[in-house]
Protein backbone atom coordinates (compact mmCIF):
# COMPACT_ATOMS: atom_id res chain seq x y z
CA UNK A 1 0.00 0.00 0.00
CA UNK A 2 1.23 3.52 -0.74
CA UNK A 3 0.51 6.77 1.07
CA UNK A 4 0.84 10.14 -0.63
CA UNK A 5 2.31 12.57 1.91
CA UNK A 6 2.26 16.31 1.19
CA UNK A 7 4.64 18.57 3.11
CA UNK A 8 7.31 20.93 1.74
CA UNK A 9 7.39 18.46 -1.15
CA UNK A 10 5.34 15.40 -2.10
CA UNK A 11 6.47 11.93 -0.98
CA UNK A 12 5.21 8.40 -1.55
CA UNK A 13 5.60 6.08 1.46
CA UNK A 14 5.23 2.31 1.11
CA UNK A 15 3.51 0.77 4.12
CA UNK A 16 1.25 -2.03 5.35
CA UNK A 17 -2.31 -1.71 6.65
CA UNK A 18 -1.14 -2.67 10.16
CA UNK A 19 1.43 0.18 10.36
CA UNK A 20 0.59 2.88 12.89
CA UNK A 21 0.59 6.55 12.03
CA UNK A 22 3.31 7.05 14.64
CA UNK A 23 5.72 5.05 12.47
CA UNK A 24 4.50 6.85 9.33
CA UNK A 25 5.07 10.16 11.10
CA UNK A 26 8.67 9.20 11.89
CA UNK A 27 9.33 8.20 8.27
CA UNK A 28 7.74 11.40 6.96
CA UNK A 29 9.77 13.46 9.45
CA UNK A 30 12.97 11.86 8.16
CA UNK A 31 12.00 12.70 4.57
CA UNK A 32 11.16 16.31 5.46
CA UNK A 33 14.18 16.65 7.83
CA UNK A 34 11.93 17.82 10.69
CA UNK A 35 11.80 16.38 14.24
CA UNK A 36 8.79 14.00 14.49
CA UNK A 37 7.44 15.68 17.65
CA UNK A 38 6.83 18.90 15.65
CA UNK A 39 4.79 17.25 12.90
CA UNK A 40 0.98 17.04 12.84
CA UNK A 41 -0.64 14.68 10.33
CA UNK A 42 -4.02 15.42 8.75
CA UNK A 43 -6.27 13.26 6.59
CA UNK A 44 -9.17 14.94 4.76
CA UNK A 45 -8.78 17.99 7.02
CA UNK A 46 -9.01 16.03 10.29
CA UNK A 47 -6.04 15.64 12.68
CA UNK A 48 -4.78 12.09 13.20
CA UNK A 49 -3.68 10.22 16.35
CA UNK A 50 -0.44 8.23 16.37
CA UNK A 51 -2.29 5.09 17.52
CA UNK A 52 -4.43 4.80 14.37
CA UNK A 53 -3.46 2.29 11.71
CA UNK A 54 -3.15 2.94 8.00
CA UNK A 55 -6.14 0.65 7.35
CA UNK A 56 -8.41 3.01 9.32
CA UNK A 57 -7.75 6.03 7.06
CA UNK A 58 -10.55 7.36 4.87
CA UNK A 59 -8.11 8.24 2.07
CA UNK A 60 -4.44 7.60 1.38
CA UNK A 61 -3.47 11.28 1.17
CA UNK A 62 -1.82 12.76 4.25
CA UNK A 63 -0.92 16.39 4.90
CA UNK A 64 2.00 17.41 7.13
CA UNK A 65 1.73 20.63 9.11
CA UNK A 66 4.19 22.19 11.54
CA UNK A 67 2.80 24.62 14.14
CA UNK A 68 4.30 28.10 14.01
CA UNK A 69 5.86 29.54 17.11
CA UNK A 70 4.02 32.60 18.35
CA UNK A 71 4.82 35.34 20.75
CA UNK A 72 4.26 38.92 21.66
CA UNK A 73 3.53 41.24 18.75
CA UNK A 74 5.56 44.42 18.53
CA UNK A 75 4.98 47.48 16.40
CA UNK A 76 2.01 48.53 14.37
CA UNK A 77 0.33 45.09 14.39
CA UNK A 78 -0.16 45.39 18.14
CA UNK A 79 -2.05 48.64 17.62
CA UNK A 80 -4.18 47.47 14.71
CA UNK A 81 -7.76 48.65 15.02
CA UNK A 82 -7.00 51.14 17.76
CA UNK A 83 -8.23 54.61 16.76
CA UNK A 84 -7.77 56.49 20.04
CA UNK A 85 -4.37 58.03 19.29
CA UNK A 86 -5.16 58.85 15.66
CA UNK A 87 -8.23 61.06 16.01
CA UNK A 88 -7.61 64.73 16.83
CA UNK A 89 -9.25 66.35 19.86
CA UNK A 90 -12.13 68.67 19.00
CA UNK A 91 -13.10 71.40 21.42
CA UNK A 92 -16.69 71.45 22.63
CA UNK A 93 -18.92 74.10 21.08
CA UNK A 94 -20.51 76.73 23.28
CA UNK A 95 -24.29 76.53 23.58
CA UNK A 96 -26.36 79.59 22.78
CA UNK A 97 -28.34 81.01 25.70
CA UNK A 98 -32.12 81.02 25.45
CA UNK A 99 -33.96 84.32 26.03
Amino acid sequence: MQLCVRGQSNHIIDCKEEDTLGSIKERAAALEKIPPELICLFNSGAPLNDELTVGQLSSFNLDITVPLLGGKVHGSLARAGKVKGQTPKVEKMEKKKKK
